[in-house]
């Protein structure tokens, strides 16, 4: 069937079962634009190219396959790199499409005009440029599969517009499985020695791609093997927060203890993660224990430290070759599972902050109580983030969205696309006044295309982070961190949503239950205490460095 290479791109992305593109519509791939007008994935329009990045990257977290967003030429692939950046420090599948100039106008600083690769390289795992119509389909594919392989990142794909528009009888190629490897049974026999013998072991778990069978069965095997079991920084959601094994997690806002247990272990088992920067508090943390790394990345990269084993396949891999957690656990009782679990829901167990305005401690004890809890979280960068992380659970996998990478203006567009994707579910983005209008213009989107998120805008009037770093190295000197706020309650009215502005503690729960029962995009916009956000705060308590 003769089509032409922008519409065979269509088909390509239909067959890999993409549901949803996320797009700024541009003249330089109006061939794609047009095969998606009778296709059956949905074409989300967007407001601007760095809400399009990370609603795919949210895609890509939370769904089967790598999550697709279209830009076009160079503003639009700038606006985008933000999302490509956070993809790739995540290791979160996504694919961009970046319309280009005319393949004759190359090299002639034509209008737009900018180097892909150069942009893109050294941030994507793979950058293509189509030049050859014939090869559509093919280079689809093979963008889908590089980017969900091995260590999962983005790979960006450029479309120049006159390649689009030329006809091909290419097919649509066929989809090729993704490696299902096994462990090795050496590899396997070193990690039941190693936990059979260890006496302070602990699994830290990470990553994308959990589902809920792996999830369960690893959590049910370190509770019969007797250990605890941490997370990596924002990918909280791989472990249920109720299994008797989970102790909490690693990173920005954890417990002291949590950091101590790292350094008690003698051995560490990670599971679809690394012992990275933020993880290892900056490359100090536990750099020289005996160390099994279970990754299908083969280059392992961002991990710093010892390797005693490496296990070259996926969590799911693993987890369906693993015996029995009891037949692990060598003369290893369940003291040290037990008491990091009881430091951890004692880390956890709310109570109040203190200070003016809404109280962040009892707020957010009351959301916990009002979301269900297939709940879905996404999150900004910030302090004020800091509150959901400790008083807010997960109770399985693909229900968190949040920048590993520290990326600002990242909440209301995850939230947004987790809201199309799972209408019906509680979805909830939690940031701070900065972070919030960053892309709070992409909340419209939502009013387009049925989504109901909730966004939770904690307003101290202030960059918290940056404020905590003045006041430790330029104290008394508060410089570029203060900003004004609108009535951000009256902006999202201004759309015909629902929004509250909440000044007291008092006012929360009524106002929350207000909004959850709106069935309409709704923003809380809370008053909170700046002297809660800085050190000697719950945030600088719970070992905030950045």
């Amino acid at each position: 069937m003769t089509m032409s290479a922008g519409h065979l791109i269509v088909k390509t992305l239909e067959a890999q079962g993409v549901c949803r593109v996320y797009a700024v519509p541009g003249e330089s791939y109006l061939d794609v634009l047009d095969g998606l007008h009778d296709s059956s994935i949905h074409t989300v329009v967007t407001r601007h190219e760095g809400g399009a990045g990370f609603m795919a990257l949210a895609e890509g977290r939370l769904g089967s396959t790598p999550g697709i967003a279209m830009v076009t030429r160079g503003p639009g692939a700038a606006n985008a790199m933000i999302a490509i950046h956070t993809a790739w420090q995540d290791a979160t599948a996504m694919v961009l499409f970046v319309g280009l100039i005319p393949l004759a106008d190359r090299g002639r600083d034509s209008f737009q005009e900018f180097s892909l690769g150069g942009w893109f390289s050294t941030t994507a795992k793979g950058v293509f440029v189509l030049d050859d119509e014939h090869q559509a389909g093919d280079l689809v594919a093979r963008a889908m599969r590089l980017a969900s392989t091995g260590r999962p990142g983005p790979v960006v794909v450029g479309l120049p517009e006159d390649v689009l528009v030329r006809l091909t009888d290419s097919p649509v190629p066929a989809i090729l499985p993704l490696p299902d490897a096994a462990p090795s049974a050496s590899g396997l026999g070193t990690l039941a020695t190693m936990l059979g013998t260890a006496q302070r072991p602990a699994i830290i778990v990470g990553g994308d791609g959990w589902d809920t069978a792996t999830s369960g069965v690893l959590a049910d095997f370190a509770a019969a093997a007797h250990v605890p079991v941490l997370t990596d920084w924002r990918a909280y959601d791989a472990i249920d927060h109720d299994s008797p094994a989970y102790a909490g997690w690693l990173g920005y806002g954890r417990a002291e203890r949590t950091v101590a247990a790292l350094n008690d272990a003698d051995l560490l088992v990670f599971i679809g993660c690394t012992r990275s920067d933020v993880l290892s508090e900056g490359y100090k943390a536990a750099l020289d224990t005996p160390t099994i790394v279970v990754s299908n990345d083969a280059e392992l990269v961002g991990h710093a430290g010892r390797i005693d084993a490496h296990l070259a396949v996926t969590p799911a891999g693993l987890v369906s070759a693993l015996p029995a957690g009891d037949t692990l656990r060598g003369t290893r009782g369940p003291l040290w599972m037990d008491t990091l679990r009881a430091e951890q829901l004692a880390f956890t167990a709310p109570g109040p902050d203190g200070g003016t305005g809404v109280d962040l401690g009892l707020a957010f004890e009351a959301l916990e109580s009002a979301l269900d809890q297939d709940r879905i979280l996404t999150y900004g960068a910030g302090n004020a983030t800091l509150w959901g992380h400790r008083y807010l659970s997960h109770h399985g996998p693909n229900s968190l969205v949040g920048p590993r990478n520290g990326a600002m203006g990242l909440s209301v567009p995850a939230a947004v696309a987790a809201s199309i994707m799972h209408p019906g579910r509680h979805v909830v983005a939690v940031c701070g006044d900065g972070d919030f209008f960053m892309n709070a213009q992409e909340l419209a989107v939502s009013f387009a295309h049925g989504g109901t998120p909730l966004v939770i805008v904690a307003d101290n009037g202030i960059f918290g982070t940056i404020v905590a770093h003045q006041q430790q190295h330029y104290p008394q000197r508060p410089s570029g961190t203060a900003m004004d706020n609108p009535n951000f309650a009256q902006w999202i009215e201004s759309f015909g949503g629902h929004g509250e502005f909440v000044e007291t503690t008092a006012e929360f729960a009524p106002a929350l239950e207000r909004a959850l029962a709106s069935g309409l995009p709704a923003v809380l916009h809370l008053k909170t205490d700046p002297s809660t956000m800085g050190p000697g705060t719950v945030a600088h308590r719970a070992g905030v460095s950045a």
